[in-house]
């Protein structure tokens, strides 16, 4: 039978409970300050990384979902001004849910992709395990998807910085990186907030909120409040779950 603490977030294990309280409140902090800065021009500066990765697990959403679908994911398109573009195909059979499905994976895979980095911290090898998972699907998507020349020099250094993380940081490291970085996944929707409640994505046509108008009728503005108050849901529940005494 495991000990109760291998079910706590191992960035406070063996701690007293009023550190853990101010890990959770620092995280907490870090969301709330992070969501801010990206309403600022220099908060792209100070997050930089974020944005990128941040990007990266949004067209990834709309990738994968795509596959999912039976679909094809051609390719991963990510710029140096933080945008990215993902070319996929989607079989008809699933029309009108499937495009919608795939145009909502977009926003909403970095929030689902924090929330189950957050809950990996409960357990040191779920985390250190979901590190590795991360730095190394990267780096293969690098090899699969990635066709921009920052893209192919940029994703593959995340992963890399990542995996030596993994690999080469105390357990407290690894325990306060992988919950990080699922908060930083998390509150991203907020740096896209703009974007969610914008019917046009400019030269690239419809927007992702505008394309589940067009599948499932609802204004776009409401599939945008949807999922900006579904972000910030998941984040809560996930930091609750993760911090839940046993």
């Amino acid at each position: 039978m495991r000990d109760k603490k291998d079910f706590q977030p191992f960035l406070t294990q063996e701690a007293p409970p009023e550190l853990e309280r101010m890990g959770l409140n620092w995280l907490v902090g870090a969301a709330i300050a992070t969501a801010v800065l990206w309403q600022f021009p220099t908060g792209d500066y100070i997050l930089y990384p974020f944005t990128i990765l941040a990007t990266w697990f949004h067209e990834m959403g709309h990738g994968l979902m795509a596959l999912m679908l039976g679909g094809n994911f051609q390719k991963l398109q990510i710029f140096s001004n933080g945008s990215g573009v993902a070319s996929y195909t989607m079989r008809s059979t699933f029309a009108p849910i499937g495009p919608a499905l795939v145009a909502a994976a977009g926003p909403m895979g970095p929030p689902i992709a924090g929330a189950a980095l957050i809950l990996a911290s409960r357990s040191f090898k779920a985390a250190s395990l979901s590190l590795k998972i991360l730095g190394g699907f990267l780096l293969f998507s690098t090899l699969v998807w990635v066709r921009s020349w920052f893209g192919l020099i940029a994703i593959p250094i995340l992963g890399l910085i990542i995996l030596v993380i993994a690999l080469r940081t105390p357990r407290w490291v690894q325990g306060f990186a992988v919950q990080f970085l699922g908060v930083q996944a998390c509150v991203s929707t907020y740096h896209q907030l703009n974007y969610l409640f914008s019917y046009s994505a400019g030269s690239l046509g419809l927007s992702d909120t505008a394309q589940m108008q067009k599948y499932l009728l609802l204004p776009y503005w409401f599939w945008g409040g949807l999922m900006a108050v579904a972000s910030l849901v998941i984040l809560v529940q996930s930091l609750r779950v993760a911090y839940r005494s046993q």
